[in-house]
């Protein structure tokens, strides 16, 4: 066993640098529950003008972010439209069901971006019967499709089609400073196009917890009602929001070093025998790729990478994942790539 790994399971592993713990130990702090936390407020702030929104509110992750979103926008009994490779529907456990009793319709799309037509194929028909179709989720990027960015112009129109039909629009936006980095398209013109928005502060951002949601003063009130019927009512948060302030005045502009590094390891390992990569899918920081054709079971092939120092993490059926990240350099990127040649080949 190798002593020191590269992990590339996640950029969710990173943590906070020196001057992060610095900010985290010098913040203001009060009691939130009653919004006198100084530090959140300024983040909460800081939030809702970068993404242009009326207001914003501090949750402890993305999937509370997502989840508390969805329950101020429906009613037991409702139906949500999201890709069928989602966060939302993937990775929350159920959320959907258990928080909400809402039921959720997936749609299968292509590198994760649903087009108009497909969801309007989803929409129920104003019959008693039948759910009502209350809510489409888009995410971007992507991360089951491979940090896939959804085109902007795809947005427009399900956004418009969105409005025509009063159907509420929520992003799930984890890393949507990747797509902005990436693209440079700002993130305030992507949250013009939704009802709500949800951004994650401890992935490439480097933050160690938190994510942040925007919408309307009268979404936000609500929300802020919701998050505490989940237990998401904390106190003395300030700690934890200067982390975030942190991340936001000094990592965004960073990611593309994680893009670059995303590039060349996907060039890298494509090149192994039986390793299959969509190179047009790796357009941010996460790679997915197919093993099947090595002939061994992703458990295997990722036990055999961690002899070699090296933490991948399963992506979808027969595939693995990785995710470059802050706390990984580009030689260490490099080192990564040779030893996966010698665990996968």
């Amino acid at each position: 066993m190798a002593e020191r790994l590269i992990d590339l399971r996640s950029d969710t592993v990173t943590k906070p640098s020196p001057a992060m713990r610095e900010a985290m130990a010098k913040a203001e702090v009060g009691d939130d529950v009653f919004g006198e936390d100084p530090t959140v407020n300024q983040l909460q702030e800081r939030v809702a003008a970068l993404l242009g929104k009326e207001a914003a509110l501090f949750v402890a992750s993305g999937t509370m972010g997502n989840q508390v979103c969805l329950k101020v926008h429906t009613q037991p009994g409702d139906e949500v439209i999201a890709e069928q490779g989602s966060h939302m529907f993937n990775y929350e456990t159920g959320g959907a069901a258990f928080l909400s009793s809402v039921q959720l319709h997936t749609v299968p799309g292509t590198h994760g971006a649903m087009t108009v037509g497909a969801i309007e194929r989803a929409v129920r028909p104003a019959i008693y019967y039948m759910p009502r179709t209350r809510l489409i989720c888009l995410e971007n990027t992507h991360n089951r499709a491979g940090g896939t960015i959804y085109p902007i112009t795809l947005i427009h129109e399900i956004s418009t089609f969105a409005r025509e039909h009063q159907i509420a629009l929520h992003l799930d936006g984890a890393r949507l400073w990747n797509a902005s980095v990436a693209t440079g398209i700002a993130p305030r013109d992507y949250a013009s196009l939704f009802d709500s928005v949800s951004v994650c502060l401890s992935k490439g951002l480097g933050a160690p917890v938190g994510s942040v949601i925007v919408g309307s003063k009268e979404f936000i009130e609500e929300a802020r009602h919701v998050r505490k019927i989940l237990g998401g009512g904390m106190r003395q948060a300030g700690i934890l929001a200067a982390a975030g302030l942190y991340a936001l005045e000094h990592n965004i502009g960073r990611l593309r070093e994680d893009h670059e590094k995303a590039a060349y390891l996907a060039a890298e390992l494509s090149t192994i025998p039986g390793v299959e990569i969509d190179r047009e899918s790796v357009q941010t920081n996460i790679i997915i790729m197919s093993v099947e054709k090595t002939g061994k079971q992703p458990a295997e092939l990722l036990e055999r990478l961690k002899k070699k120092g090296v933490l991948f993490s399963h992506g979808n059926f027969m595939g693995l994942r990785a995710v470059t990240h802050m706390d990984v350099s580009m030689e260490e990127v490099r080192e990564a790539a040779r030893a996966a040649r010698d665990a996968l080949a």
